[in-house]
Parts: C-alpha cells; structure tokens; sequence
C-alpha cells in the first residue's frame, strides 16, 4: 500500500452537505395529498351518503390511525432513516388518496381513511425528522421553510378543487390523478433525500440502534424538557384551531359579520400565517430563534386581542391576520428545538412532539366549543392572548443561542 493510499484511508469520509429543497419538497407532497383529501371531503361524504355521525366516525378512524402509527414512526425513522421511510408512503399515500374515491361501499371508505391516517400520521413524522436532520446539518434554518410549503399546498389544493368542481370533474377522476401525480412526485423528489446516515449524528446513531417500536425506545428521551417543548406544540395548535375552526364563527355570530366576510378570517389567518414562513428562516438566522419565538408568540397574542376585541369585522379580520403572521414561526422553532433536545434519536423526539401538536389539532375545536357552552366564545377565543403571552416568556429548552450583535 503506498503512502498515498494510506493516507486516503486515514482520512475520514467527508459527509455531503444535503439540499433543503428535497425535504421542502416532501412537506408540499405531504400537504397536497392531505388538502385534496380534506377540500374533496364533503364530495366523499355524498358518494357514500354517510350521515354527519358516520362521517365524523371515520374522521375520528383517520385521527385515531395517524397517532397510533406516530408512536412507532419515530423509532423506525430513527433506524432506518427518513428516506427508505418516505420512499415507502410517499407511493402508499396517493395510492390511499385514489382509494377512497372507488373504496367498495361505506366500510370500505372507512378502512381507505384509517390507513390514509396511517400513512399520513408516518410521512408527518419522517418529513419533520428529516428537516430538522438537514437543519442541523447545513447549519441554518429551513423548517419555517418547509411548513410554508406545507400552508401553499393547502391553498393550491383548494383553488385546483374549486377549479376542477365547477368544471364538472368527477370525484374519482380528480383523485386519480392527483393521485397519479403526487406519486411520480415522491418517486422524483425521494431519491434526492439524504441517505440514513444524514439523518443523524455519531450520537443520535447509536440511540437509533437501541430503539425498536418494541423495544427500550420507548423509554428513551422522555424529560421535563420534552414535556415543556410538547405542551407548547400542543397549545399553538390549540390557538391556530381557535382561528381556523372559530374565527369565522365569532364574527358570524359575535360581529354580525355577513358569511362572506365571517369565511375571510380564516383567509386572513392563512395568508399571514404563509407569508410570515416564507421569510421566517431569515429571521430565524438573523435574530435567532429565542427572539423570533418571542416576537412571534407577542405579535400572535397581540392580533388575538385586536381579532376579539375589535367590533368592526374588518378590523377584526386584520387581527386575524396579525394573529397569523405571529403564530407562523412558533412551531417550525418549536420542531427545531426539540430535534436538539439529548436522550433519544432525533426521529423518536419529533414523534412524540408531532403527537402532542396533533392532539391540539384534533381535539382543541371540540375543547373551544365546551369551553364556549360555559364562558362564551368572546371570552373563550380570548383565552388565546394569555397563553401565548405566557409562551412568549417562557424559557424554550433545546433551542441554540442567540446571535449575539457585534460593534
């Protein structure tokens, strides 16, 4: 062996710095292939003639499906990697998407849903496990990045359904290909994806190993800080389903705003919500992440407070507005500080966050309406500004430093 080629295997091998375009690019699949299937929602509740109860059953089977398939996410993720993950739903979940457009007779849709949950409840973890892996990885932030791909696939969901409905498209022909072309999507984007060992680092490597969906990993990483980091996850989907699921009901009912303004409260929260992503990792760099949070969760508390208070609807709806340009940046630095967070792999810490931010999805509009019955919805929407003004002080665990200004 010459000295040549002694040195060449001395010397460490050199990890490729990913693109965080890939990963975006998933969070866009992700986001589309659940926006068709939720705008295209009240068209499967007609095919199958399901009554409102039924409907909501198989909602809850899609719900229940997705939080039980993030437990063993996180685990599989950590040892396998997010790519050979996504590789697989990202064929399986369009599949799924079509599926419940031909499903044989109600029961049949409802097995569609449930394992459409599942498969979306897997990719949700995957993808933000792999962001955050790249995050750390090129050394700047991406994940505000990535959850704007995410809210821009909603709104091209709605417009190309809105679009396609009035033209007289028939339902299964719409999902076909959708389904058609979300899966020659992931089968361009998911070879691009880092390969496992990206995924993590010399430390996250070996926690991986330890952890199986049966096995100690179970145990591994559940802290004060987990818990603290999961609660705020869960409180921001809370308040973001406060604005979505009420915000146009409290200016119908509250502001005897017509329907056609009362709907533009949750435009108004959704457009502010993506603009503030769109530009929230240079903020992110430039601020750093304590400060954004802070300023973030201030500015959200502050268009909460104007969105209830105000009684002109429009002014209100500028509230909302305000409310979603501040809120937009809390739980991609949220995901960002819980990927840093020791004790586990990366893939099993945003599981376990990406459980407690679904649950605030899925039950916070059933906890705003019970909480409505007995205080009222003025005084229970405004139960948004405290505790977002309590996030705004809180110490956040697992976020790195500030930058500190020089001159």
């Amino acid at each position: 062996m010459t000295v040549h080629d002694q040195h060449a295997v001395d010397r460490p091998a050199v990890r490729a710095v990913p693109s965080r375009w890939p990963v975006t690019a998933v969070f866009f699949i992700n986001g589309l292939t659940l926006s068709t299937y939720i705008v295209r929602a009240p068209s499967l509740k007609s095919a199958y003639h399901l009554t409102d109860g039924r409907f909501g059953f198989t909602g809850m089977l899609f719900a229940v499906a997705a939080l039980a398939c993030m437990q063993l996410a996180g685990p599989m993720v950590a040892r396998l990697g997010s790519r050979a993950v996504l590789r697989v739903t990202l064929v399986v979940m369009p599949l799924l998407l079509a599926g419940t457009a031909v499903a044989p007779g109600r029961w049949g849709f409802a097995v569609a849903a449930a394992a459409l949950g599942a498969v979306h409840g897997t990719t949700d973890v995957a993808m933000n496990a792999g962001a955050v892996s790249v995050e750390r990885l090129i050394g700047r932030p991406i994940l505000n990045g990535c959850h704007a791909a995410w809210s821009v696939s909603a709104v091209v969901a709605s417009v190309v359904t809105a679009a396609l409905a009035a033209a007289g498209v028939a339902l299964s022909a719409h999902l076909a290909v959708a389904a058609a072309v979300l899966l020659a999507a992931g089968l361009l984007v998911t070879p691009r994806l880092p390969a496992a060992d990206g995924d993590r680092d010399d430390a996250t490597a070996h926690l991986a190993h330890q952890e199986s969906p049966a096995g100690p990993g179970w145990r591994h990483g559940w802290s004060r800080a987990l818990l603290v980091l999961g609660l705020t996850g869960t409180a921001l989907m809370v308040c973001e389903g406060a604005a979505l699921g009420w915000g146009g009901i409290f200016l119908h009912d509250g502001r005897g705003a017509s329907l056609s303004v009362a709907a533009t409260a949750v435009t108004a929260y959704t457009a502010g919500q993506t603009g503030g992503r769109l530009v929230g990792d240079r903020l992110s760099g430039r601020l750093g992440p304590g400060l954004l949070f802070r300023i973030g969760a201030s500015v959200a508390a502050g268009g909460f407070a104007v969105a209830v208070l105000a009684p002109p609807p429009m002014v209100a709806v500028g509230g909302f507005a305000l409310a979603g340009v501040g809120a937009s940046v809390l739980l991609p630095l949220t995901f960002s500080a819980v990927g840093r967070l020791p004790g586990a792999a990366t893939a099993t810490l945003v599981s376990r966050l990406t459980t407690f931010t679904y649950a605030g999805l899925l039950f916070g509009p059933a906890l705003i309406g019970w909480a409505a019955e007995l205080f009222g919805l003025t005084a229970t929407l405004f139960a948004a500004v405290p505790v977002l003004a309590v996030l705004a002080v809180l110490p956040r665990p697992g976020a790195p430093a500030d930058p500190v200004p020089h001159g």
